[in-house]
């Protein structure tokens, strides 16, 4: 030890050990308190901080040293806190003296290999039992179990504290971070807003002027297929309102309820996953943001899902091919069969499962109402151009707006990326929701109870998606703990997969567990704290340039998107699957029978002909018309016509 050292040591020591005469007190413990989480191979910050026998902070301020094993390591005590990183590869012994305190800590680090169980554990979970909760909750309690296994504690001790920890540490860990609070409540808003301006016959009203266009089964379901894309802003709301609204004039037009429900579903999920202000969004920016601040990737969450749009093939197409099938009146496989007895016989409603009536009524008025179509579009356009407003305000920069080498839209790329998105959403969606509110009461449309009603029921349609977003959240802090994006990243480099080989493979992945799961969002939630991290480390090992790891970032946060999508629509316990289902009055397993067909063609024709060619340069305004040209190939020769049609007429 230093003379220096000495002497502070032995100022420390004659300070701290005077009589109680003088107000102080004797130093009597010193603190080693590693992170939550000490991983393999992985650097660890170790706290030391000093107290005296009442449990109070001595605030010294002292050189020092302690010993790791038989390492020595300098330290500075500053106001009683000493700070160290430290990176263990075996069960190691911390050991520090001060003054004539001696403290130990044994370090017991968890294998890295460890840290993929719980992710693991939530997937295997989801796909044994098919219900999300339950993984997400077991995923973070095994991952709590083996961080206090590996602390030293007994087994009875670490089962309770694991089960404890999982709320009062990474839960609340989740709640209090911002951006969580923002998306939280952005969600609850556009909730309370699409059910009130349901309930004051605004939605209705925009859906009685389109019916008014069907006047065949052509007409019918494009007028179903419009209807689907303008009810972008929350998949829920679009195969409730849609489904149920448009099932008496598809009946009519004697379109088979299968084709209907699966009109419903195909245009609810894909539009309201790529479009830029729904009830997606906002989990959306979420991990994209988490991800890029981990990774101290200077980019906007924003401007990164624009760049990802490109490489929507699956949603995109999925959308076209409704169109495609509707307009070249032809369907093939099971659909064909559905759509031509409903043609020959009409909709055989005897053996139709029943909705559900709680679900459906949420979304009626009290009273009878007049439809008017201005009062959804006024508050729909607040929250769409409020958005846009809130963006531009936020990130507006005088310079680049004056900088004439910038093309406009590089400047807009530019104000958008500097925007607070998280202020733009809430700002916009509680606009919308205020002039939904005016617009009820002023007319005298809606009570201020009913109003009131109304918005707290819309509140509550989005508390699954709130709860998985936590789990979720908590779930991807408790895999930032045990280093797992690492221990992923080490795992596909040593197989010398290439970076652009990667989109492909988090498509089919992603598609797996929402098909086993029903659940897009909580395939969002296991698969982007994994395999987003891992996808910048493979570029970088490839060394690609920034550019073309920022492309392949983009790529990658686009499958598992459209991944999720897919097995969204394919899988019989999703809840926008059985919702398309009720809210069209049709046989559920007849509705999956269907579609699925429809689904695995999409994404066959997506990935093979847009996902992989993209991922190696080719140009996606050549790939784009390819996949649309192969899939009314598809349709024209495999396909078969479904007439003959029923007019109505006027």
């Amino acid at each position: 030890m230093s003379l220096l050292n000495k002497i502070c040591l032995l100022l420390l020591f004659s300070a701290l050990c005077v009589t109680n005469s003088f107000g102080l007190t004797k130093l009597h413990e010193v603190k080693i308190e590693p992170e939550f989480a000490v991983v393999k191979g992985m650097e660890a910050e170790i706290k030391l901080s000093t107290f005296d026998s009442l449990g109070n902070a001595i605030p010294i301020n002292c050189f020092s040293s302690v010993y790791v094993n038989d390492e020595k390591i300098d330290i500075y005590f500053n106001d009683g806190l000493a700070v160290f990183d430290y990176t263990f590869e075996e069960p190691s012994l911390i050991n520090i003296k001060c003054a004539e305190v001696v403290a130990n800590k044994e370090i017991n680090p968890i294998p890295l290999w460890l840290s993929i169980l719980p992710p693991l554990i939530a997937i295997l979970v989801a796909l044994l039992f098919k219900e999300v909760f339950s993984a997400l909750f077991l995923g973070l309690f095994s991952g709590t179990l083996i961080i206090y296994l590996h602390s030293g504690v007994s087994v009875f001790s670490a089962f309770f504290k694991s089960i404890f920890s999982i709320v009062d540490k990474y839960v609340i860990e989740a709640l209090s971070e911002p951006t969580h609070i923002s998306i939280i409540v952005f969600s609850m808003l556009i909730g309370g807003t699409v059910h009130i301006i349901t309930k004051n016959g605004g939605m209705q009203g925009v859906i009685s002027v389109l019916s008014k266009y069907a006047k065949t089964a052509r007409s019918g379901q494009l007028v179903t297929w419009v209807l689907g894309l303008l009810v972008f802003f929350d998949d829920y709301a679009n195969t409730l309102v849609v489904g149920n609204t448009m099932r008496p004039v598809t009946d009519k037009l004697r379109v088979s309820r299968e084709k209907l429900a699966y009109i419903v579903d195909s245009t609810a999920a894909p539009v309201a996953s790529i479009a830029f202000v729904t009830t997606w969004i906002g989990a959306e920016l979420s991990y994209i943001q988490s991800t890029l601040v981990d990774l101290q990737i200077n980019e906007s969450a924003y401007n990164i899902f624009f760049a990802s749009l490109k490489y929507s093939f699956y949603p995109i197409l999925a959308l076209v091919f409704v169109f495609l099938l509707i307009w070249s009146r032809r369907d093939f496989g099971p659909m064909y069969h559905s759509e031509k007895r409903a043609r020959s016989k009409g909709v055989n409603v005897a053996n139709l499962e029943k909705k559900i009536e709680h679900d459906l009524k949420e979304f009626e008025s009290e009273r009878k109402i007049k439809p008017r179509v201005f009062n959804a579009l006024i508050p729909i356009a607040v929250i769409v151009f409020g958005t846009i407003g809130g963006l531009f305000y936020t990130g507006w920069d005088v310079i680049i707006w004056n900088d004439d080498s910038l093309s406009l839209l590089t400047k807009m790329s530019g104000i958008i990326g500097n925007s607070d998105s998280y202020k733009s959403l809430i700002w916009a969606s509680l606009s919308g929701l205020l002039v939904a509110i005016v617009l009820s009461l002023v007319q005298k449309l809606l009570r201020l109870k009913e109003v009131a009603e109304g918005m707290i029921a819309g509140f509550k349609t989005m508390l699954t998606a709130i709860l998985i977003l936590t789990l979720a959240w908590s779930l991807a802090g408790l895999i930032g703990d045990l280093h797992t994006a690492d221990f992923i990243t080490l795992s596909i480099s040593s197989t010398n997969m290439s970076p652009q080989f990667l989109p492909f493979v988090s498509f089919l992945v992603s598609g797996l567990i929402a098909f086993s799961t029903g659940s897009s969002w909580g395939t969002m939630a296991i698969m982007y704290p994994l395999i987003l991290p891992a996808a910048w480390s493979l570029s970088g090992n490839a060394g690609l340039p920034y550019d073309e790891s920022i492309g392949i970032f983009a790529h990658v946060v686009s499958t598992v998107i459209a991944g999720s999508v897919f097995g969204d629509h394919c899988s019989p316990i999703s809840d926008t699957t059985i919702l398309s289902s009720l809210a069209s009055s049709c046989n559920h397993i007849q509705h999956v029978k269907t579609q699925l067909p429809y689904a695995i063609t999409v994404a066959i024709v997506a990935l093979v002909i847009g996902t992989l060619p993209i991922a190696y340069g080719v140009s996606a305004f050549v790939l784009y018309p390819a996949m649309i040209i192969v899939a009314w190939l598809i349709i024209r020769f495999v396909g078969k016509k479904t007439e003959p049609e029923i007019n109505i007429g006027n």
